[in-house]
């Protein structure tokens, strides 16, 4: 366990940052969920308007530092070919 007060203010922040990203994170995967329902289901306008929803949240995280860069880019241009590939 910390002894030093830096160690434990330092373990405070870590605890605190950890539960701000977890949040952020299931935030995210909320809307990618939606998403990945909408696509499931066929219906083409409510997948589109799903996965708009789902990218600024995304960005978000990347710039909050939850995702990398590259990791967003990837799910957000997999998710939008699947709703391209919608009929």
């Amino acid at each position: 366990m910390a002894n030093s007060p830096q160690a434990k203010k330092r373990a405070r922040q870590n605890e605190a940052r950890f539960q701000v990203n977890k949040a952020r994170r299931s935030r995210i995967r909320t809307f990618l969920r939606k998403a990945e329902e909408a696509i499931a289901s066929g219906d083409k306008d409510a997948a589109k308007a799903a996965v708009q929803a789902l990218q600024p949240e995304l960005m978000r995280g990347v710039t909050k530092g939850v995702f990398h860069k590259n990791t967003a880019a990837r799910k957000m241009s997999r998710l939008v070919s699947r709703v391209k590939a919608i009929a």
